[in-house]
């Protein structure tokens, strides 16, 4: 069985102080942790995903406690979560689901303390350079709109054609300034 390949790992933290001519008091803060890793069933026709399935709960525990280090917080600080991959040109999306969908989730959960509630995605296929735009939600309150977000992540010479660039992101304090209410 292949083990986990990892080529890179680029962390990408944004702290939002002021919004609008507004300070943004604590900040708002995300992180975007993204690996690039080996793709073992990149070129070919593979019926059974399975390797990939293992790779995703190996390298979905890592980019998750990479990022909580980088928060610089307790892992149950982390309020909202997201993730996402890109396969390169030579892989297809059913290796991002494979990844990214039946064993990722867990230990993401267990590295920021819980997570009730789904962990959104999204996946494509694309080249070197392009980037990957991924939605962000409370991580036990799902339909919480102050945590409602997006983030993205674009890695130059990733993915490439062989590999795959699969992210998280691990958010604090939701939307700089939100106010959104649901509507009665």
């Amino acid at each position: 069985m292949p083990h986990l390949q990892l080529r890179k790992l680029v962390i990408q933290l944004e702290e939002v102080h002021t919004e609008a001519g507004r300070p943004v008091s604590p900040p708002s803060r995300k992180v975007t942790v993204a690996g690039v890793i080996a793709n073992p069933c990149a070129g070919r026709y593979v019926e059974d995903l399975s390797v990939l399935v293992d790779l995703g709960a190996e390298v979905s525990g890592l980019l998750a406690e990479r990022g909580v280090a980088a928060l610089g917080v307790a892992p149950d600080d982390v309020t909202a979560y997201g993730k996402g991959a890109i396969v390169g040109t030579n892989g297809e999306l059913e290796h991002a689901a494979a990844l990214m969908h039946p064993r990722f989730g867990a230990p993401v959960r267990r590295a920021v303390g819980q997570g009730d509630d789904i962990i959104p995605s999204t996946k494509k296929v694309g080249a070197p350079g392009s980037t990957i735009v991924m939605p962000v939600t409370h991580k036990n309150r799902i339909w919480n709109f102050d945590d409602m977000d997006a983030a993205e992540i674009t890695v130059p010479d990733a993915p490439r054609p062989d590999e795959i660039l699969v992210a998280v992101v691990l958010a604090i304090g939701g939307r700089p300034l939100h106010r959104t209410k649901p509507v009665a």
